[in-house]
């Protein structure tokens, strides 16, 4: 008689936070072998789940939480503003804690997130304090003999130059300033940018379109996960950069595909300010 043998099932909740959509596992109750392997595997949009990557939420020795976070190619990610955002959302939602202040443990340092709970308990908003950004080229890293790269000028093979201003919120970005981002073609100019050789650990690169000082829209072509609806680190990264460059308010409000966020760079503190929603889209259970 043959033996069959079953795959784990696995409990998941897919949410997203101003478009940008991940796979959250509860890794308090469940235990992921190859988060690497199954990111890849989940996140394809018409034979997994569909997704821009794969978010553990596990114990921390060091915060109240700790974040994994996979790309959509299987690779870790130091960051992510919008999962964390989500992360806060999930552990209130389910109980995990009844607090509205967190520390949330990550591979870029220990955030801390404020949340918004709305009339029916559930948290719709959070603000997650970012950190200081790091300009300083080795940092990010830049393979470049400038100390920061603010409107540079930089050549690829193709033939094309962008002027870009390079910034990390615990990941690196190449910031470029453009008129009418609609028309532009990411999947030419995203991987060129994303793979150059100035940029060792690959680079997520934001497109921006200024609308006022204090109104910017950005598209964003994300490190290991192509384009995708929204990314909050980048859009932090684009706050800076439009400071740094004498192009944009401290405060602005920014328009992705996927909504809006609200990035603040604080005088008083040099602290980088990330606010937007967190929404639940739907749960389930999926093989391993």
């Amino acid at each position: 008689m043959t033996t069959i043998k079953h795959k784990k099932l696995t409990f998941f909740t897919k949410m997203h936070g101003t478009g940008n959509d991940y796979i959250y596992i509860n890794g308090f109750e469940e235990h992921i072998e190859n988060p690497s392997e199954l990111a890849v595997r989940w996140s394809d949009r018409h034979k997994g789940i569909g997704s821009d990557g794969l978010v553990l939420i596990l114990p921390s020795e060091k915060a109240d939480f700790r974040m994994r976070m996979f790309n959509a190619d299987g690779s870790e990610s130091e960051m992510c503003g919008n999962a964390s955002r989500c992360i806060g959302k999930y552990v209130f939602d389910k109980g995990m804690t009844n607090k509205t202040e967190l520390t949330l443990e990550t591979l870029a340092g220990i955030k801390k997130l404020q949340l918004f709970p709305g009339k029916d308990g559930k948290v719709e908003r959070v603000t997650v304090d970012m950190g200081e950004p790091i300009l300083q080229t080795n940092a990010i890293p830049v393979s470049t003999d400038k100390e920061m790269m603010i409107n540079e000028t930089v050549k690829f093979p193709s033939g094309r130059a962008y002027n870009i201003t390079t910034v990390s919120m615990g990941n690196p970005h190449a910031v470029i300033f453009t008129g009418n981002i609609a028309s532009l073609d990411l999947q030419k100019t995203g991987p060129e940018i994303e793979n150059a050789a100035i940029f060792p650990n690959r680079t997520n690169t934001e497109f921006i379109e200024l609308v006022s000082y204090d109104k910017l829209k950005m598209r964003v072509w994300e490190r290991g996960s192509g384009e995708t609806m929204a990314c909050g680190t980048g859009a932090c990264a684009a706050a800076v950069a439009g400071v740094l460059n004498k192009l944009s308010f401290r405060k602005v409000d920014i328009e992705l595909l996927g909504g809006n966020l609200t990035i603040e760079w604080k005088v008083s503190d040099n602290h980088v300010y990330l606010t937007g929603d967190a929404v639940t889209v739907f749960e389930g259970q999926a093989e391993q």
